[in-house]
């Protein structure tokens, strides 16, 4: 009974800030998802490109949000400093909110409504990563360069996100927006979380090299450039050689680290999974660009899609995971539910690379794409139905 007034008095589902957010990224996930696969095999018709949907919905609409529920979680921690207010992170939930329901009805119906979606997506991203820098600038931490490589990649997601507002417009190549707003935000603000948390979790005693971050930052920098210039055959080339030094430079960091033990945790064990996933996507995107030169083939975004689902769709989950637990007075652990969610990811990472080599050899085994994209739906909705409950 005590429990049941204190619901309905403080209102549980909005009283830490990663619940609401996590649970907007859940649906988001399962709906733009849907809309996706339903543009994609042509049963309805949309107001954009489906390569510009399916990006900027999981960029700025799935996984955004889980950024700001797991940052306004963890980031005034970071920092040593005080919490975010209610009033603040419920005014960009709803934002946020508003511009998911206004960019579904633009998509479908009228590409005008995508803009103004958009900008207020943009202006309610801007205001969180304010909040972000003064958490930063009034934090009593004595160590802040984790802090500020977090606040880096979040202007170049700021950055990316304007990119795509003047893709809509007509203004620059849609490439341009994807390529930035991935690698440079999406990418590179899970890795400086990832290397920030995963040793912390693992109680790995080995130094980091300190110059891991900015080197990784540069290496993505230059893996953007090259992207936008691969119709010219040696940038191509000089671009495997970057993918493959940018896995064997992290693969031989991670190992380093000494995280891996047969008796790690399974909520431990996810993460380091996710952890190496960035350099075998790497070292896997190599090899399967000289494939593409020899043969002459498009594997059809492949190497996003290893980075994407591997490192950044494992991580998310894991750490969503860990989050949600942690945060409702549970044992951070991973039974064998949420082992089995785990390996679902694994598994829809291997369908999708099929499908990818499918279309480049022309195998004719399109139903591949149909299974993916249900085993992601699956996954959250699973997901959802498991710890939504606990963010309710």
């Amino acid at each position: 009974m005590n429990f049941s007034s204190k619901i309905k008095t403080n209102n549980y589902f909005l009283s830490q800030p990663h619940q609401p957010f996590f649970i907007l990224g859940i649906i988001n996930a399962i709906v733009f998802i849907s809309l996706f696969a339903l543009s994609y095999k042509n049963i309805i018709h949309i107001t954009m490109p489906i390569s510009v949907l399916h990006a900027y919905s999981l960029i700025f609409l799935v996984f955004t949000n889980f950024f700001i529920g797991f940052l306004f979680t963890t980031f005034p921690r970071f920092n040593q400093s005080e919490t975010i207010s209610k009033e603040y992170y419920l005014k960009i939930f709803y934002a946020n909110t508003f511009g998911a329901i206004l960019f579904l009805a633009g998509v479908l119906y009228m590409h005008f409504l995508v803009l103004v979606a958009m900008g207020i997506l943009l202006f309610s991203q801007i205001f969180m990563v304010l909040k972000l820098c003064a958490i930063y600038r009034k934090g009593r931490a004595v160590e802040k360069v984790d802090s500020f490589w977090i606040l880096i990649a979040q202007i170049f997601g700021i950055f990316g996100h304007a990119l795509f507002i003047l893709s809509a417009l007509g203004v620059l190549k849609n490439s341009i927006s994807i390529y930035v707003s991935f690698y440079s935000y999406l990418i590179f603000l899970t890795f400086v979380v990832a290397q920030r948390m995963i040793p912390f979790f693992s109680h790995s005693l080995v130094a980091k090299n300190r110059k891991l971050v900015v080197i990784i930052f540069i290496l993505l920098l230059l893996k953007i450039i090259f992207l936008l210039s691969d119709h010219i055959y040696f940038i191509k080339i000089t671009e495997i050689v970057l993918d493959m030094f940018i896995g064997a430079f992290t693969l031989k960091e991670f190992l380093r680290w000494k995280l891996l033990s047969l008796n790690t945790p399974a909520i431990l064990w996810v993460l380091h999974l996710g952890l190496f996933w960035f350099p075998i996507s790497f070292l896997l995107s190599a090899f399967s660009s000289v494939l593409a030169q020899v043969f002459d083939v498009d594997f059809y975004f492949l190497s996003i899609h290893l980075v994407a689902l591997g490192f950044l769709t494992t991580i998310f989950i894991g750490f969503a995971t860990r989050v949600v637990l942690g945060h409702s007075g549970q044992a951070p652990h991973a039974d064998n539910f949420a082992r089995n969610i785990f390996l679902l990811v694994q598994l829809i990472l291997f369908l999708r690379a099929i499908y990818s080599i499918n279309i480049g050899l022309n195998w004719g085994i399109n139903f591949i794409f149909d299974i993916s994209i249900s085993a992601w739906l699956v996954l959250f909705i699973l997901w959802g139905y498991r710890y939504g409950k606990i963010l309710i």
